[in-house]
């Protein structure tokens, strides 16, 4: 794999139904249209719901346009309820997995921005996800260096 292949970055995200802020941090191994994304996030005690998670996603490219890309989400994590007993819920405990559908746009430069919308199948909740990853050595200039050779007419030639 080459190392323009593989990013590293960050995010901040928004749990629709607990009202809950977090941070997360994310690796990507692209290859052929198709990224392995390890992720790690944390939503800390000022939330009504304290948690942490640490699994990774399959992103699918689906749809390109320009300098954007539409991906599909599959992700599965372990998911460790930090304040599960002051929660009314029955089933409630420290330990669960968790499996989240969605999908996310991002750029395909060396800095991406990223845009996720996740959907928890076990939690029936939602979250968006906003981000940018920085991909190394990447080749890509992001529009500083378009300059184009000057070109010098035939009849002016000396």
């Amino acid at each position: 794999m080459y190392s323009q292949n593989f990013g590293l970055g960050a995010e901040a995200i928004y749990n629709f139904q607990t009202r809950s802020f977090g941070a997360g941090l994310r690796g990507e191994f692209i290859k052929n249209g198709i990224s392995i994304v390890p992720q790690i996030s944390y939503y800390p005690s000022f939330n009504k719901v304290s948690e942490f998670f640490a699994g990774a996603s399959l992103h699918i490219n689906i749809l390109s346009y320009g300098t954007y890309m539409l991906y599909a989400i599959l992700h599965g994590s372990y998911n460790g309820w930090i304040n599960y007993m002051s929660s009314p819920m029955e089933n409630a405990k420290f330990s669960n997995w968790d499996l989240d559908g969605g999908l996310g746009i991002r750029t395909s430069k060396c800095i991406r921005p990223f845009l996720e919308f996740r959907y928890n199948v076990k939690w029936r909740e939602t979250n968006i996800r906003l981000g940018c990853v920085y991909i190394f050595n990447c080749k890509d200039k992001g529009g500083k260096s378009r300059k184009k050779k000057a070109v010098s007419c035939p009849a002016y030639k000396q």
